[in-house]
């Protein structure tokens, strides 16, 4: 069975403060803990689905700096193949100022940086990672033309591609003919699709336009609530793991990558979305980005129980 799993997306620095209440404008509030951690969707995406047990290509780029380099060691780190992690002069590396309130709740300033340049010209470089892998997972913090670029070469070769379309962003109808699988949470899916998503009949309405769209299969993540999933043959809402949540910033890329993990292992539907669901309950429990990512031992001792 083929478990590579190429990840193409952005890489930040994330800057992390903890602070009791978010600022209302102009209003200036003192935070607790301060820190730097490694992030950006697509970064993160490639650590969870390395951590848990996928063989893992990533496809990025990065400025030349400092931040570059520490983002680099800590792929490396992680048993992710980098020769497609590209550098750029023109841009600094992404960074992400990330507030957290004292529910765990978060609120996100990105500035995409080099994400910005990753274009045609490095997917084009990267095609042999593509031939060679089962699943392709791709998100929205690079330009959405190369996001459909992505995906046309994706259809030359008869790959499957899963789309996080995070941040939400307009997307031209071709591509979710594309689409082997869509993830969005329930903003996303209300601004993709404009209908209103907060329980599983709304879920249900918004993952039949995503359908008619083209789309083979839908996930919409409904937080505490769980993962609805429909296709033409099937739906149903998978239950989220209760768990005291400390901070919710990579709860939806660990859910991806360790998605496109048990999708590249050849699991059913259903318990592919209890093992993404897992995997982002233990995340939720932990402070950051990547250092909240579990590793396939942790998911799986919480399998067994």
């Amino acid at each position: 069975m083929n478990k590579s799993i190429t990840v193409i997306g952005s890489t930040n620095t994330d800057m992390v403060i903890q602070t009791h209440q978010f600022p209302h404008p102009g209003e200036t509030v003192i935070g607790k803990n301060f820190v730097v951690l490694q992030g950006g969707k697509g970064a993160n995406q490639a650590v969870a689905a390395s951590r848990l047990g996928g063989e893992v290509t990533f496809v990025s780029m990065l400025g030349k700096d400092d931040f570059a380099q520490i983002a680099r060691k800590g792929f490396e780190a992680d048993g992710i193949e980098t020769k497609f992690v590209y550098e750029t002069k023109e841009k600094p590396t992404g960074v992400a100022f990330i507030t957290i309130n004292h529910k765990g709740q978060n609120s996100i300033v990105v500035s995409p940086g080099a994400n910005q340049c990753l274009g045609e010209k490095e997917i084009d470089s990267s095609v042999k990672a593509f031939e060679q892998s089962s699943i392709l997972l791709v998100q929205l913090e690079i330009p959405v033309p190369t996001v459909a670029y992505v995906l046309e070469i994706a259809a030359k070769y008869g790959k499957n591609v899963i789309l996080n379309p995070a941040p939400s962003k307009n997307l031209e109808l071709e591509i979710y003919s594309n689409l082997y699988l869509i993830t969005p949470n329930e903003t996303e899916a209300s601004e993709l699709t404009g209908v209103p998503v907060n329980d599983v009949d709304s879920a249900s309405e918004a993952a039949d336009i995503f359908l008619i769209r083209g789309v083979k299969n839908v996930i919409i993540t409904l937080g505490d609530k769980g993962a609805y999933f429909k296709n033409s043959d099937e739906s149903f809402l998978v239950p989220a793991q209760l768990v005291e949540t400390v901070d919710t910033t990579a709860a939806g890329d660990i859910f991806n990558g360790a998605l496109a993990v048990a999708l590249s292992e050849g699991n059913d539907w259903r318990s592919a979305i209890e093992f993404a669901n897992k995997a982002a309950s233990i995340g939720v429990g932990k402070l950051g980005a990547q250092a909240s990512i579990p590793f396939r031992a942790e998911v799986d001792k919480l399998v067994h129980h």
